[in-house]
């Protein structure tokens, strides 16, 4: 069933546009808290079993627990529950969660349509197709066995999988997802990959520490209507090279690093222009990188894509490849969800269950809510600022004291960043495990459970050795040893999470929630994701194809840890 969403507003009449539906035509009556299709018509404050404690800037001892919840289980990807009520045969019928939620959307200060406003390409677009093929290619990897989608394929959520990526000198180059390992034994990038999936929906930066970042942070720009600033230039100076967007910007780093595509022998004691510049002479088949691929039919390709006859060295540069890579990744919208189905007018797009989730999720821990969106905001679900969560800190660390890894405070050099990290979407969220930006929690149950009590949850994580229990260490010998520093580095942040409370600095506070409120919003959080990642076949546009997208021999055909095709 649908309904024909009115202008904003007007939208706050709806609750008793459907009370004089209901008088006319007896729809129910009864409790509406609960979100059962009982229907009471009045606007009811979402409620839980326990009050909510104020925090005063300590971090909860204790989780409230359903112990009558006997089906809860670790498995996001399950089917939220279904209500026989959920088919609703009246032409208007508003239940009392519905008309909850529609009196919280008419309080959002965004628009509910992520695509407003906003110019990007598609995937049929001929320099989108050529970011496609440079994608796939490991040509763009120093030492040939990496290349961008050995850590953000399209049919792995647009990431990897993995807690930390394994870019060069994987033991198979191309076993993506589960099983890919480097064949030193331990993973050398120390960050979990983010999906590169609505990459054009970012306005202010890239990575978890936006060290890409733009300086206007413009809406709906994706970076385009001001400067870039990225770490070829010191914080808050633009970029000249930075190209016209967010995502250009930052396609021009993976190729020189080390560890994820570079390689140690590639362009040895040379800086980020001179791999760059090798690269783009070895796919334009000119100077430093002339004769380096056996075959080579990547300048018909540009020709074709631009649609000139300009020659190489003035058309195979790697300002053109970084522009056709972006121009790829933004081309990567999957928001088509029953969430936005919703938003858009169909009440029956979610379960009970699920709104019941997404009325936690937007109301305030204060108020009996989760309070998710005091930074999870917006239609990317994202207020796009950086955050003390104090996420388990694993992996070999940024560098910074202890195999640690301090963060924004990396960008800005101001000690209050330190541990802050930029906020993720939640969009395809169920298709982008592990989380946090070591990969720390393999879950949604556990993440939601970490915001619950976050000293609790390091306790017990580091207590139980909880990473391995991840799939990328659980068959590493002596894995409880593997990151001796892990632990003082995340009661570190622990601490500094404490600190920023204490000072009124931070927007987490923690929700007390049970076992069926959890479940309530994982099955929203699923709710979040676009049927067409789930399909290998609506995905197809996205994925290079052996016989039409090689022009050097070198495409990554991924396949997973069974030998099938990705």
């Amino acid at each position: 069933m649908r309904i024909t969403r009115p202008p904003k507003t007007l939208r706050i009449i709806a609750p008793a546009l459907c009370l004089l539906i209901v008088l006319l035509s007896s729809c129910g009556g009864g409790s509406g808290a609960t979100g059962n299709n009982t229907g009471n018509n009045t606007v009811d404050t979402p409620t839980n079993n326990t009050s909510n404690d104020t925090d005063n800037g300590t971090i909860n001892d204790d989780i409230v627990e359903d112990n009558t919840d006997n089906n809860n289980t670790d498995n996001d990807n399950t089917e939220p529950d279904n209500d026989p009520n959920d088919n609703i045969n009246d032409p208007i019928a508003l239940t009392g969660v519905d008309q909850q939620l529609l009196q919280l959307i008419n309080g959002f200060d965004w628009d509910n349509n992520p695509l407003a406003n906003r110019d990007l390409p598609s995937i049929d677009n001929p320099i989108a197709q050529l970011g496609k093929k440079l994608f796939f290619s490991k040509s763009l990897g120093g030492g040939f066995d990496a290349a961008c989608a050995s850590c953000h394929h399209p049919s792995l959520g647009g990431a990897d999988q993995l807690s930390l990526a394994v870019g060069v000198d994987a033991i198979n180059p191309d076993l993506l997802g589960r099983g890919r390992a480097h064949n030193g034994g331990l993973p050398r990038v120390p960050r979990n990959s983010p999906t590169n999936f609505n990459a054009g929906l970012w306005d202010s930066g890239m990575f978890f520490d936006s060290r890409v970042e733009s300086l206007g942070k413009d809406t709906d720009a994706n970076g385009r209507l001001s400067g870039i600033r990225t770490p070829d230039t010191p914080f808050l100076n633009a970029d000249p090279n930075a190209g016209d967007n967010l995502v250009a910007a930052q396609a021009r780093f993976p190729v020189t690093s080390a560890d994820e595509m570079k390689t140690n022998a590639f362009e040895v004691g040379g800086d980020n222009a001179d791999v760059r510049a090798h690269l783009a002479a070895r796919i334009g088949n000119y100077g430093v990188g002339e004769g380096e691929l056996a075959r080579n039919q990547w300048l018909r390709e540009f020709q074709q894509a631009f649609g000139v006859t300009t020659d190489a060295e003035n058309l195979v540069t790697f300002d053109n490849i970084a522009h056709a890579l972006g121009e790829y990744q933004r081309s990567l919208v999957f928001i088509n969800n029953p969430w936005q189905n919703y938003l858009e007018g169909d009440v029956t797009a979610l379960t009970n269950q699920q709104k019941n989730g997404a009325l936690l999720f937007f109301t305030s821990a204060n108020n009996n809510g989760a309070g998710c969106s005091s930074c999870h905001k917006g239609s990317l679900f994202s207020d796009e600022q950086h955050h003390t969560v104090a996420f388990p800190q694993i992996g070999s660390g940024k560098g910074d004291a202890n195999n640690d890894d301090f963060g924004r405070e990396r960008e800005t050099g101001e000690q209050a960043d330190r541990y802050r990290f930029r906020t993720p979407s939640l969009l395809n969220i169920t298709h982008t495990a592990p989380y946090g930006h070591s990969g720390s929690y393999q879950n949604l149950r556990d993440v939601i459970r970490h915001y619950v009590n976050p000293a609790d949850s390091i306790e017990d994580y580091f207590d139980d050795a909880a990473w391995c229990n991840l799939d990328q260490f659980s068959n590493i010998d002596n894995c409880e040893n593997l990151y001796p520093f892990a632990r003082v580095n995340s009661e570190n942040s622990l601490a500094k999470l404490r600190q920023e409370r204490n000072a009124n600095q931070s927007l987490f506070d923690s929700p007390r929630l049970n076992n069926n409120e959890i479940n309530s919003l994982v099955a929203f959080l699923q709710a979040l994701t676009d049927p067409c990642i789930e399909s290998r076949q609506c995905l197809a546009p996205w994925i290079a194809d052996e016989t039409n997208d090689n022009p050097d021999d070198q495409i990554l055909i991924g396949t997973d840890l069974f030998g099938e095709l990705l």
